[in-house]
C-alpha cells in the first residue's frame, strides 16, 4: 500500500471516528480507535504507520481551523461536499502517482516509485471475473486482487444506503459536476429531453450493465478462468484501461467525447444514460432498508397548503420528490440534497419503514466504513497488494496494443 493510499485511508476511518465520537456514539468511536491501533500493530509497514501520524495532523488541522467540519455539524450539502472533494482529491493523486510509476517503468527506472493498488478500482469488469472466480472455484487471483475488494465494497455499499458511492464518493460525478458548471457559464439553460426519450436513453446505461454482466457470467466459461488470469492480457488490465483514455483511438476517442458531452450538457448525464455500474448500483440500491421518505405531517405542501417544490428542484436526478411519500427510484443517489433543501427540517429525512433513520454523519460514517475498512482488512489479509512484477510490467508494455483477451 502506498503512501498516498495510506494517507486517504487513515484519514477517512480518523475522520468517521471524529463524527460517531462528537455525534455521540463514543463507544463507536472508541471501537474504531481500538480497530485502527490494531490494523496497524497487525500490518506493521511504514506507508501506514507514516500515513497514521500524517493523517493525525491532517486532521489536528482541520479540527483547530474547520471544527464544525470535522464533528460533521451543518446542513447535508456542508457535510458531502468536502467528502466528495476528498474522495475526489485521493484519486487524483492515486493517478497521478500510478501515472509516473508507468512513465518510470518506460524510462528504465522501474523500482523507484510504487503502484497505487486502489486503481484496479477501475476494473469493475475484472473485479466480477475475479468474484467469479473466487465463488465458483475458490481461485483467489493474485493480479489484481483490489479490482474485487472494490467492486464487493461498493456493491455491498448500495444494499446498505443506497448508491451513496455515486453521490457521495464517485470521483467521475464530481468531475462531471464541474464540466456541467464550467459550461453552464457560458451557455445558460439546459435543453433536456421530453420524457418520452428520457426514459429509453436511461435504459441505455441497463443495456450496458446486463452486456458487462452477460461477458462475466456467460462470456468466460468457468474452467477457462485459471488461464484467463493467469493471461497477459488481465496481468496488464489496468494498463489497457489507462491507454484506453491517454492514448486513445478513433473509437476510444469518440466514447471519450460522448462522456464528456453528456456530462457537460446536463446535469449527471453520463450517471443518468451511461454509466453502467451506475446501473448496477441502482439495481442493487431498491434492497436498502433506506429511502428518502416524506413526512406528510410536517411537508408545507400538506400542512400549510404551500406549493413547495425546493427538495424536487434540488435533486440532481429530477425526482418529483415532493410528490412521493417514499422514493424508490433506482436513481437516488442518497446525496440528501433534497434534505438539505427542505424548509421544515421534520419533513425529508433517509430513513427505513422501522424510523431508523441516518443523517448526513451517519451516511459519512457508513461510506468511510465501508469504503475504507473493508480495502485495510483485506491489505491486512493479504488480499490487496498486485503480484505482478515491474519486472513483468516493463516487459508487457511494449507489446500492449498487442494483448487481447
Amino acid at each position: 500500500m502506498t503512501l498516498i493510499e495510506s494517507i486517504s485511508l487513515l484519514l477517512g476511518l480518523t475522520y468517521a471516528g471524529s463524527l460517531l465520537y462528537f455525534g455521540g456514539q463514543k463507544w463507536g468511536a472508541a471501537a474504531m480507535a481500538l480497530m485502527l491501533l490494531a490494523a496497524l500493530l497487525a500490518a506493521m509497514v511504514w506507508p501506514l504507520l507514516l500515513g497514521a501520524l500524517i493523517a493525525a495532523g491532517l486532521y489536528g488541522l482541520l479540527l483547530t481551523f474547520k471544527p464544525q467540519l470535522a464533528k460533521g455539524e451543518g446542513r447535508e450539502n456542508a457535510i458531502r461536499e468536502p467528502i466528495a472533494h476528498f474522495f475526489g482529491l485521493s484519486m487524483l493523486l492515486v493517478g497521478l502517482q500510478y501515472l509516473a510509476y508507468h512513465l518510470a517503468l518506460m524510462n528504465g527506472f522501474g523500482g523507484y516509485l510504487t503502484r497505487p493498488d486502489v486503481v484496479d478500482a477501475f476494473l469493475p469488469l475484472a473485479g466480477g471475473i475475479e468474484i467469479k472466480a473466487i465463488v465458483t472455484l475458490g481461485l483467489w487471483d493474485q493480479a489484481h486482487p483490489a479490482a474485487a475488494v472494490m467492486l464487493f465494497t461498493v456493491m455491498l455499499s448500495a444494499v446498505v444506503c443506497k448508491r451513496a458511492f455515486c453521490g457521495w464518493a464517485c470521483p467521475l460525478g464530481l468531475a462531471g459536476t464541474y464540466l456541467y458548471k464550467l459550461r453552464k457559464r457560458f451557455i445558460k439553460g439546459d435543453a433536456l429531453p421530453p420524457a418520452w426519450i428520457d426514459w429509453p436513453l436511461r435504459m441505455v446505461k441497463y443495456l450496458l450493465f446486463v452486456a458487462l454482466c452477460y461477458l462475466v457470467i456467460f462470456g468466460l466459461p468457468t474452467m477457462a478462468l485459471p488461464g484467463y488470469l493467469s493471461g497477459h492480457y488481465h496481468l496488464m488490465a489496468d494498463a489497457k484501461m489507462g491507454a484506453f483514455f491517454l492514448k486513445p483511438t478513433l473509437i476510444s476517442g469518440t466514447v471519450i467525447a460522448l462522456i464528456l458531452l453528456l456530462a457537460a450538457w446536463q446535469q449527471q448525464g453520463f450517471c443518468r444514460y451511461l454509466c453502467p455500474y451506475g446501473a448496477g448500483l441502482g439495481l442493487l440500491s431498491m434492497l436498502s432498508p433506506f429511502k428518502v421518505r416524506r413526512n406528510v405531517d410536517a411537508c408545507l405542501i400538506n400542512s400549510k397548503g404551500m406549493k413547495c417544490d425546493k427538495c424536487s428542484r434540488a435533486c440532481p436526478a429530477r425526482i418529483a420528490v415532493h410528490q412521493r411519500i417514499t422514493v424508490r427510484s433506482d436513481e437516488c443517489q442518497a446525496c440528501l440534497r433534497c434534505v438539505s433543501a427542505c424548509p421544515k427540517k421534520e419533513a425529508l429525512a433517509l430513513s427505513s419503514r422501522w424510523g431508523w433513520q441516518l443523517s448526513a454523519r451517519g451516511v459519512a460514517v457508513v461510506m468511510m466504513l465501508l469504503l475504507f475498512a473493508l480495502p485495510l482488512a483485506a491489505f491486512i489479509g493479504g488480499f490487496w497488494h498486485s503480484a505482478v512484477t515491474d519486472e513483468i510490467r516493463a516487459y508487457l508494455l511494449p507489446y500492449l496494443h498487442q494483448l487481447g483477451m
